[in-house]
């Protein structure tokens, strides 16, 4: 049969975008990947239900200059739950430099050892001091110039009242290879926290090029250890999606291809508790576009 010039024309030419965009997937074994992902999502969330998860958080009290008395009952300065002593000890902030003392009868530990008087080390410090009174414990943090306590309860009621966290179906077209087109020199870029007055800089080292749904989209990547934190929103951001937009890492695998995989866009820990501080996407990491991978809304409306 005679095909005319034209016609094989258009043929190859239809050949040859097919192959551009049906040729090496990212994601080569869907059925491995899917069974991959489903444990990622199960150690999803056995970490936020673990004793250094965010479920547990019970309180952030920001300490003043000078002394600092806490327990549950109401007069004190800082007031814990029901389950600690009505009157704990101080906690003196004096420099920088958080101190404890304990009320007399009263059993507080760290490191399962009873302590009376200590210094305490923030979490800017290793290993942090670490106080513990019967279910609940906690510990210094610093953001800023600013010192709170940290609380964490150890049997929170959300632990068990989260038995899975909501999220799109997994789609292998969300696993997307990114370029990165470094800067001259690595920026560093200041980003808000819920924290009044409270902010985070990171280092930049450029843009990650990416094409995803046939748009081309790009994202500023935040250097942490071997690979990238991204902090993002996009166009279901506070419709379907937490409000302060999601998180993801990547680093590159063992060719150095940068993968990045939105099916585990994550939400922060502000989406579960209202005692976390939480980087807020720099005004370039909005995405116009939907998103549609990744984690949704957990309490749609209620931070």
């Amino acid at each position: 049969m005679h095909v005319k010039r034209s016609h094989l024309f258009y043929f190859v030419l239809l050949i040859m975008v097919a192959g551009c965009h049906f040729s090496h997937p990212v994601i080569s074994n869907e059925a491995a990947y899917l069974e991959s992902m489903e444990m990622w999502k199960r150690n999803r969330l056995e970490r936020l239900k673990g004793e250094n998860g965010w479920l547990n958080l019970a309180g952030l009290f920001w300490l003043k200059e000078g002394e600092n008395r806490f327990g549950s009952d109401p007069s004190n300065d800082i007031v814990f739950p029901d389950k600690a002593e009505p009157f704990c000890g101080v906690i003196t902030l004096k420099n920088g430099q958080a101190s404890l003392e304990v009320k007399e009868g009263v059993e507080i530990t760290s490191g399962g050892k009873p302590v009376t008087m200590l210094d305490l080390r923030d979490d800017h410090s290793k290993p942090v001091t670490t106080l513990r009174q019967g279910d609940l414990a906690w510990y210094i943090i610093k953001r800023g110039d600013k010192y709170g306590i940290r609380l964490r309860d150890y049997r929170h009621p959300r632990i068990r009242e989260l038995d899975h966290i909501p999220s799109y179906p997994v789609q292998a077209d969300y696993v997307v290879e990114a370029t990165l087109r470094p800067f001259a020199q690595p920026e560093t870029i200041t980003v808000a926290t819920p924290v009044e007055g409270y902010s985070e800089s990171y280092q930049c080292p450029g843009e990650l090029h990416f094409t995803l749904k046939h748009k081309k989209l790009k994202l500023l990547p935040f250097s942490e250890g071997n690979g990238y934190f991204l902090v993002f929103a996009d166009e279901t951001t506070g419709l379907e999606t937490y409000g302060a937009g999601r998180f993801f890492y990547t680093e590159p695998d063992s060719t150095g291809r940068i993968l990045l995989d939105f099916n585990k866009a994550y939400n922060p820990p502000c989406a579960f508790t209202p005692f976390a501080t939480c980087p807020m996407p720099p005004r370039e990491n909005f995405l116009d576009f939907p998103i549609k991978a990744g984690e949704k809304a957990v309490h749609p409306g209620s931070h």
